[in-house]
């Protein structure tokens, strides 16, 4: 028999994930359905959002060749049947404190920087690039993690390398730049551009670098459509931009200027983005979400 959820302990908790203690080597790491957007978690969930994150983590966990931190199949029987499908079994690190991300194009705030300083986070770039450039070669722009509610902010490399030492700064860029020019090429032989990503790591207690948290997910990275690129404009992407849109719209009657929480999202936005979370992992994946387990 299963346990049950309320059997664990819960140990932390984010925008869209739960950590609970199985033991003491051993987290339950559970995805949820809630949705953030402009720094808010909004009133309204998006059904299977929580399934695709994790499904769409274990297929590029098993896809890479990166120690990462699985402890457990996707049907584990330590997780408990109310989680089954957007929850893992994953080993217990100590968390490397930086935001690891790498960028490819240029949009969002490496853009914003960019404008700025004609730099990302001390990386030179070119003159004259635009929306959505492809950069001459990827590029690893960290940031530090931020408490729930804030901005994470963007840093330079020798900041990381100063906070956490130069040597794991060092195999944190490499490993990064690594795993997000495989996977960009992946995605790329199947019709999706992989503009950015951000990865997390940890330390086992022997002092391994553990790729852990979720991975190449549509949350935690901008994928297009190669057909519909089109550089100088925004591209649509596959992931919350939908709910984005949205809020800023008129229709939502929201002003993101004020403290005042998003409003609840109607049901054709929420079956639109749940829509394009499931397209992006068949896609990407070649996977029917259908066959996914929960």
């Amino acid at each position: 028999m299963r346990p049950s959820l309320e059997s664990y302990s819960h140990l932390a908790g984010g925008k869209v994930r739960d950590l609970y203690i199985v033991d003491d080597e051993h987290l339950l790491l559970v995805a949820s359905d809630r949705i953030s957007a402009y720094d808010h978690v909004l009133e309204t969930s998006i059904p299977d959002k929580g399934r695709v994150l994790t499904a769409m983590s274990v297929f590029f966990f098993d896809l890479l060749d990166a120690n990462n931190h699985l402890a457990g199949e996707p049907d584990d029987e330590r997780i408990p049947a109310e989680v089954l499908g957007r929850a893992l079994i994953v080993k217990r690190l100590e968390m490397v404190p930086v935001e690891c991300v790498a960028r490819g194009y240029l949009t969002g705030s490496g853009l914003a920087d960019y404008q700025a300083t004609g730099s990302v986070c001390g990386v030179q770039l070119p003159e004259g690039l635009v929306e959505a450039s492809r950069l001459p070669e990827p590029i690893f722009t960290p940031a530090t993690k931020a408490a729930l509610g804030d901005h994470d902010e963007n840093v330079s490399f020798e900041q990381v390398a100063e906070k956490i030492g130069l040597n794991l700064a060092m195999q944190l860029r490499q490993d990064t730049l690594d795993i997000y020019d495989r996977a960009s090429i992946y995605a790329y032989e199947r019709g999706i551009m992989l503009a950015d990503t951000k990865f997390e790591f940890g330390l086992d207690k022997a002092g391994n670098l553990v790729l852990a948290d979720e991975v190449l997910t549509p949350d935690s990275s901008r994928y297009w459509d190669l057909a519909e690129y089109e550089e100088g404009k925004v591209q649509p992407s596959f992931d919350k931009q939908i709910v984005r849109n949205w809020l800023t719209s008129a229709e939502s009657g929201w002003d993101r200027a004020t403290d005042t929480p998003p409003p609840a999202l109607p049901q054709h936005i929420v079956d639109k983005t749940r829509a394009r979370y499931i397209e992006a992992y068949e896609r990407i994946s070649g996977l029917s979400f259908d066959d996914w387990i929960g």
